[in-house]
């Protein structure tokens, strides 16, 4: 679904890798394997900003007997190598070391960010600004700064993402009172949650977010139970947006018969709305190894985000659209159909939704607010 006209807007080719941070180490060959899943912000002049997730990859990871991954140190950025007889290649993304009894990979790519300022209305590019892209500040960002997630709070700008790295897989917290440049505040959750979204507000004095906690197992709900299970969305609130404590209620869950019924995480900051907070998510069915991945909206009630007022998950607000692709066929590296939605602006009768399209570019919707009425 889209209002006005659904659009590519960032694709791999127009990233300029001569211009990328990893150039400050890594001399061999790179390309774009995607520039997608975008955090959204609306800047103090109006015109947009998209934080594009750039995830750049070596040309040649392999040579001879080797598999090399880039890594990023405090003097600048290293290309470390295995033996290839040590892993399992056989997903683009990623590749499997053997024999370690769990589930430890490799990234084929390299994560950063870069800011990409549109018109007010998304759809031109205004200016591709290289001199403020979000690279690695500490070890717990060693392999990549991924996904963010652009919400204002008090006053501030704040944007959460992704820190990858051996040590830990973490949310990080970086500040801005522009909207344009991003100081680093540290690490705010200290378990695997790649789904982190503060909400745009407060609720009272506290700030709200959205949290998706990953384990290794789940429990099976009661027979008969309307939920199937697995990974979920869930909230927490924090008195000054560094120090999180779970709420124990609320939340959304993965339903039976649903086209989210594998598993749900968050997607764009929620908003507020007449009705309560928009909170777009997205939702992921059993097709596959991958699922199809689709955006799913819910509202949460004003003064108590606990209370789950509403969830349309019987049918997607955004699936994938292959005639958005299509003109980048040579490109594509995964064949499931992916929409995961990052970003929301508010444009008059209407919202503006930023999503990554099949981990390979940035793809701008047009809602108008009527839907959720």
């Amino acid at each position: 679904m889209g209002g006005f006209g659904d659009h590519l807007i960032v694709t791999p080719d127009m990233v300029d890798l001569s211009r990328s941070p990893l150039r400050r180490g890594v001399s061999e060959p790179t390309f774009v394997l995607g520039a997608f899943n975008p955090g959204l912000t609306r800047l103090p002049g109006g015109n947009l900003l998209l934080m594009v997730r750039v995830a750049e990859a070596l040309r040649d990871p392999v040579r001879g007997d080797r598999v090399r991954q880039i890594r990023w140190t405090p003097q600048g950025y290293v290309l470390d190598a295995r033996p290839l007889a040590d892993v399992v290649m056989d997903d683009p993304r990623f590749f499997t070391l053997k024999g370690t009894g769990d589930s430890v990979i490799g990234l084929t790519s390299f994560s950063w960010l870069l800011p990409v300022e549109l018109s007010a209305d998304a759809r031109e590019i205004v200016a591709i600004h290289y001199d403020r892209a979000i690279t690695p500040c500490a070890d717990y960002e060693q392999y990549g700064v991924e996904d963010a997630r652009i919400s204002v709070v008090g006053g501030a700008w704040q944007m959460v993402s992704c820190g990858v790295s051996s040590l830990r897989h973490c949310t990080v917290l970086r500040r801005s009172v522009d909207g344009m440049e991003y100081r680093p505040v540290g690490v705010v959750l200290d378990h695997q949650n790649k789904d982190m979204a503060l909400f745009h507000g407060k609720v009272g004095d506290r700030f709200f977010a959205l949290t998706r906690p990953l384990g290794e197992s789940y429990l099976a709900p009661p027979p008969g139970s309307a939920i199937a299970g697995g990974p979920s969305v869930n909230l927490a609130q924090s008195p000054d947006g560094l120090h999180w404590k779970p709420c124990e209620t609320g939340g959304i869950r993965p339903r039976r018969g649903s086209q989210a019924a594998r598993k749900v995480g968050g997607g764009a900051p929620p908003v507020l709305t007449p009705e309560g907070w928009l909170v777009l998510y997205h939702g992921v069915d059993r097709d596959g190894a991958i699922g199809a991945y689709r955006t799913f909206w819910a509202l949460l009630d004003r003064d108590d985000p606990n209370r789950l007022l509403h969830v349309a998950d019987e049918a997607p607000l955004l699936e994938a659209d292959p005639a958005l692709t299509a003109p980048l066929a040579e490109q594509m590296y995964l064949s499931s159909p992916i929409v995961f939605t990052t970003g929301i602006a508010e444009a008059g009768d209407h919202y503006i939704v930023a999503s990554g399209e099949a981990d390979l570019a940035c793809r701008i919707s047009y809602i108008p607010k009527s839907h959720f009425a």
